[in-house]
């Protein structure tokens, strides 16, 4: 199977790039929708954590409550460790087995920890949405209703630009509107047809 990995800095139009690759008939793995499966009621990491942390972490519905969860998680560098012993694999293996699975010409893997994370290691191509620091602080304060600081420290914990730079073999610079930024998609998709194609015939 041909993976194109994207990423991208917060606020920088990975979804919406994604999304566009979907409409051209690609399949799309998701990392967080991954990370969101193997924690869904009845899973066996979601019955760990709440044997860890009691019934408090779960919502009336019986699904986990991020948002506790991650306060733990944020002030206790031991039970984050836990917590990444424990869903790392689980979530390796579910993004393995939807990768392998995929029926399209070549599969797009989402993630925005893909530089960080070593998921690289997965993608035969690497393709960063990219736009300016400035651009990414004021779409996600004006789309998540966070304030600057906040911002800045969701960016401080991921790759810094250069960084997803260097890794990248593809960059659209996403300061554009929306039809620039499919423009650039569909040129993609094109040469990732001949390259998943050429990738085919000597496999």
């Amino acid at each position: 199977m041909f993976v194109v990995g994207l990423t991208g800095g917060i606020g920088s139009g990975k979804s919406a790039a994604s999304a566009h690759f979907e409409s051209l008939g690609i399949a799309c793995v998701d990392a967080d929708q991954v990370s969101r499966e193997v924690v869904e009621p009845g899973s066996i990491a979601l019955q760990a954590i709440a044997e860890r942390h009691g019934n408090g972490i779960l919502l009336a519905d019986g699904s986990l409550d991020r948002a506790a969860l991650r306060k733990i998680i944020f002030s206790s560098e031991v039970e984050k460790q836990w917590l990444e012993a424990l869903l790392h694999p689980l979530i390796a293996e579910e993004t393995g087995r939807q990768l392998m699975s995929a029926s399209s010409p070549y599969v797009l893997f989402v993630s925005p920890l893909l530089v960080e994370s070593g998921q690289v290691a997965w993608c035969q191509r690497v393709l960063i949405i990219d736009v300016p620091e400035s651009v990414q602080i004021s779409r996600t304060m004006a789309r998540d209703n966070n304030d600057r600081a906040q911002v800045e420290s969701i960016m401080a914990s991921q790759a810094t630009r250069q960084q997803r730079l260097d890794a990248a073999d593809d960059v659209i610079c996403n300061d554009g509107d929306l039809q620039s930024l499919h423009s650039a998609v569909e040129n993609l998709h094109k040469h990732y047809l001949e390259l998943a194609k050429s990738h085919a015939n000597q496999a």
